[in-house]
C-alpha cells in the first residue's frame, strides 16, 4: 500500500538524516528518568470520565484501586489489607493497609473510598449493576469501608479488581465532582505524582515517583502486587509522526515507544538495540460504534447493512499491515482467547457489500448526512475510520469525514447532539480483549440507553441478559446467558467488530524487568 510504504521511506531517512525531536530528547539518557512516547496525546486526565486508554494508563501511575487484577485475572488485595463477607452474603468489610496516604500527605480515610466507588458507579456498567443493589455506605472506623447491600454480590472481588477504567481511589473532595464533570486536579495514592506544571497537552506529560507510597511486599502482576518505582521520573513525549518515533527509539532518545506502527517493526527489527515484546498475548480487538440517538442509525436496519458488509480483512490490513501473524478475523463480540467466544457469527456479518446495498435499500435511509469523527494521530484507529468511509461511499450513504487529534475525538464523542450541531454518528476504537470479556465488563454488549457508554444503545433484554450472567448459579447458566446476549448485540448492531490484533512494544534492551500483562507500567522497570 502507498502509504506503508510512504511511512517506511520516512522511518528510514529519519534514522539516517538529522533529527527534528526537541532538545529534551536529545539528552543523554539518565538512569533516574525513563522517557515514553505513549500511544497517543493525553488530553483527558480523568481516568473516571473517558473511557480512552491513555487516560486510563496515566491513571493507574497516579491513582491506587483497592483490588488489582494479576496475570491469571484474580482479585488481589491493592490498598485494601483484606476483607470480611456476612454469612448472608449482604455485607462487606474492606479494611485498608495502614500508611496510606494521598500526594498531598493527607491519609486515605474510608470517606475517600465509598466516594470515589459511588463516582465511578455512575460512569462504569460494572459499578451500575452494583449501584442497583447498594443498601449503604458506611465507615465504623478510620480504615474499614462497609458495603451493605439489598442482595448478595457474588462478583464483588472482580469489580473491584476491574483492569480497564476500574474505580480509582481519589480524596473525597474530588470524587465529589459530578461523574459527567470532568476531574483536573491530580491527586492520588499511586506511585507516580502528576507534575502538572509541566504537562502540554500535545508534547508531553511527565511523573515524580511519590516518595510516601508503599508498595505492596509481593512481586507486581500485571495491576497488583508491589508497584516499585525505580525511576524517579518518568516522562511520556508525545510524537505522533511514527517515522519521529521510529528514529526517538533506534537513536536512545526515547526508552520505550508503547505502540509501534506495524508498517514499521520491520525497521526496528533491524536494531541490536531494541526489543520487541508482545506483552498483552490477549491482544485487542477494534471497533466501530454507532450512534443510536440520531438518525441514520437510530434506524436499526440501517445499522445492519453497514454490518452486513463490513470486511474485517480490509480493516486490519489497513491499520495492522499485511503480516496476518499479527492479526485475525473476528466476528464475535466476545474476542476470540475470552471464555465467551462461541465461533465466527459468518450469518450476521457475511462480509458482504451486495448484501449490505440490498439491505440498506430495503432499510429506509433517506440520504441522512453520516458523520465520523476521526483522529489523524493515532495510527491503530485513524485507518479504521478511512475504511469506513469508503465502504459507505460504496453503499451508497451520505458521508463525512470529520478528521481530528484524537483528543477532540474524545471530546467530541460525548454529544449527543444531532450531526448539524456538531454531533456524530460513528468513531473507531480498540480496546482489550480480556477487557471486553464478560458481560458486566464490557461497554460492547450492554444496553443500559442513556447511562450508557457512547452510541447509548437500549436495551432492556440485554440488561436483563447481563444481571442474569451475574446472579448465574452455575457457568452452564453463566455461559447460556453470555452467549445470548453477545448474540443480541451483535445482532441489533451495539457495536460492530473489526478484527483483533496484537501490539508488539519496542524497548531499548538497556531496559531490564519489563512486566508482561496488557499496559504500559513502569512497576519493577531499572535501567541496566
Amino acid at each position: 500500500m502507498k502509504r506503508r510504504a510512504l511511512l517506511q521511506g520516512a522511518a528510514a531517512a529519519a534514522l539516517l538524516g538529522p533529527l527534528t525531536i526537541r532538545s529534551a530528547l536529545a539528552q543523554s539518557a539518565s538512569p533516574d528518568v525513563l522517557k515514553m512516547a505513549p500511544q497517543s496525546n493525553l488530553t483527558s486526565l480523568d481516568p473516571i470520565w473517558t473511557t480512552a486508554t491513555v487516560t486510563n494508563n496515566h491513571g493507574y501511575y497516579v491513582f491506587d484501586t483497592l483490588y488489582g487484577g494479576d496475570l491469571d485475572l484474580k482479585p488481589q488485595p491493592q490498598m485494601a489489607e483484606g476483607h470480611e463477607i456476612s454469612t448472608d452474603g449482604k455485607t462487606w468489610r474492606i479494611r485498608l493497609r495502614d500508611g496510606l496516604t494521598f500526594h498531598d500527605g493527607a491519609p486515605v480515610k474510608p470517606a475517600d473510598c465509598i466516594q470515589s466507588l459511588k463516582r465511578w458507579c455512575q460512569r462504569d456498567p460494572y459499578g451500575q449493576l452494583l449501584a442497583k443493589v447498594v443498601e449503604a455506605w458506611n465507615a465504623p472506623d478510620e480504615r474499614t469501608i462497609e458495603i451493605k447491600l439489598t442482595r448478595p454480590f457474588p462478583m464483588m472481588l472482580d469489580l473491584l479488581a476491574k483492569a480497564d477504567n476500574p474505580p480509582f481511589i481519589m480524596p473525597e473532595r474530588l470524587a465529589q465532582t459530578d461523574a459527567n464533570k470532568q476531574v483536573t486536579e491530580m491527586t492520588g495514592s499511586g506511585p507516580y505524582k502528576f507534575v502538572p506544571s509541566e504537562y502540554v497537552s500535545g508534547s508531553r506529560a511527565v511523573y515524580e515517583r511519590y516518595e510516601g507510597y508503599k508498595p505492596r511486599s509481593e512481586a507486581p502482576s500485571r495491576n497488583a502486587g508491589g508497584k516499585v518505582a525505580n525511576f524517579k521520573r518518568v516522562e511520556w513525549h508525545i510524537l505522533p509522526d511514527p517515522a519521529t518515533a521510529a528514529s526517538a527509539l533506534t537513536k536512545g532518545e526515547i526508552d520505550w515507544w508503547e505502540r509501534p506502527l506495524a508498517d514499521l517493526q520491520p525497521l526496528l527489527a533491524r536494531s541490536a538495540d531494541i526489543n520487541r515484546e508482545v506483552i498483552d498475548k490477549a491482544g485487542r480487538g477494534s471497533i466501530m460504534r454507532l450512534n443510536h440517538l440520531q438518525p441514520p442509525f437510530n434506524n436499526p436496519k440501517v445499522r445492519a447493512a453497514v454490518r452486513l458488509a463490513v470486511n474485517q480483512e480490509d480493516y486490519m490490513r489497513a491499520s495492522q499491515g499485511d503480516d496476518s501473524s499479527t492479526w485475525q478475523i473476528c466476528r464475535n463480540l466476545w474476542w476470540r482467547g475470552t471464555p465467551y467466544y462461541t465461533g465466527e457469527q459468518e450469518d450476521l456479518m457475511p462480509q458482504s457489500l451486495a448484501k449490505g446495498k440490498a439491505a440498506l435499500k430495503e432499510s429506509g435511509y433517506n440520504g441522512e448526512k453520516v458523520v465520523i469523527i476521526n483522529p489523524t494521530d493515532f495510527p491503530d484507529i485513524g485507518p479504521l475510520g478511512d475504511v469506513t468511509f469508503d465502504l459507505l461511499k460504496q453503499l451508497g450513504m451520505n458521508v463525512e469525514m470529520a478528521a481530528s487529534d484524537w483528543g477532540t475525538v474524545i471530546q467530541r464523542r460525548n454529544s449527543r447532539e444531532p450531526v448539524e450541531k456538531g454531533g456524530w454518528s460513528i468513531f473507531h476504537t480498540t480496546g482489550a480483549a480480556i477487557g471486553w470479556g464478560n458481560p458486566a465488563l464490557s461497554n460492547l454488549v450492554r444496553g443500559p440507553g442513556a447511562k450508557g457508554w457512547f452510541g447509548w444503545w437500549d436495551s432492556a433484554p440485554a440488561e436483563v441478559l447481563a444481571e442474569e450472567w451475574l446472579y448465574a448459579p452455575d457457568e452452564a447458566t453463566q455461559k447460556k446467558a453470555a452467549a445470548t446476549l453477545g448474540r443480541l448485540a451483535l445482532e441489533e448492531v451495539a457495536t460492530i467488530p473489526l478484527g483483533q490484533f496484537v501490539i508488539r512494544t519496542a524497548y531499548r534492551k538497556s531496559l531490564t524487568g519489563m512486566l508482561p500483562g496488557s499496559a504500559p507500567y513502569p512497576w519493577g522497570l531499572k535501567r541496566a
